[in-house]
């Protein structure tokens, strides 16, 4: 599902557009088997009097409520949690009923560090930590392709313009005062 471009401004593209990695659902998906099959056995071995059918309405009604808990609401959750990156920011949104979006402009990245225990690193995911101006950080839990999106972000955080330069490009002189000279910038390999 491509992500809508009314959030996106006029010339701005989307680079890479992620959900948390797959296996995010397979716990919830496990939880919800199981449930089931509680369900089934007791509805098998309970007796087809009136005390085992109010024992399977008990049994159905608790896996019913922990079904909900700790199998669709987190599949809800993974499903609608996006991470986009675009050729000027990154993007998070998250939630369902309430919606929540931050908004991290590439030009603002100082850092960004990919943590992988022995499971991620067994499916190619990983936890990404992006660092910005203002000590503030945004984390993107179970990323696919960690290593991959680390390396692009890497590579757009580099093709970003710096603050400075966007700041200095868009200010107009005052009337009669000539532009201020730009000293050549230090550092920063421009591409």
């Amino acid at each position: 599902m491509p992500f809508p471009d009314d959030v996106l401004t006029g010339e701005e593209e989307v680079v890479l557009h992620l959900h948390p990695h797959a296996r995010a659902a397979v716990r919830p998906a496990v939880v919800l088997a199981l449930l089931l099959a509680a369900v089934i056995i007791a509805w098998v071995m309970l007796p087809a009097d009136r005390g085992g059918l109010i024992g399977v309405l008990v049994v159905a009604a608790i896996a019913l409520y922990l079904g909900v808990r700790y199998g669709i609401a987190p599949l809800v959750v993974w499903r609608t949690t996006h991470y986009v990156i675009t050729d000027e920011r990154i993007l998070l949104q998250e939630g369902v009923l309430t919606r929540e979006r931050r908004d991290l402009p590439l030009a603002r990245v100082n850092d960004h560090t990919l943590s992988q225990s022995l499971l991620d690193r067994l499916f190619g995911s990983g936890t990404l930590t992006v660092d910005s101006i203002g000590d503030q950080a945004a984390v993107l839990w179970s990323v696919p392709h960690a290593q991959r999106v680390q390396t692009l972000l890497y590579e757009l955080v580099e093709a970003a313009p710096d603050l400075d330069e966007e700041d200095e490009l868009s200010a107009d002189p005052p009337a009669g005062r000539p532009a201020p000279r730009q000293a050549p910038r230090r550092g920063r390999v421009q591409r």
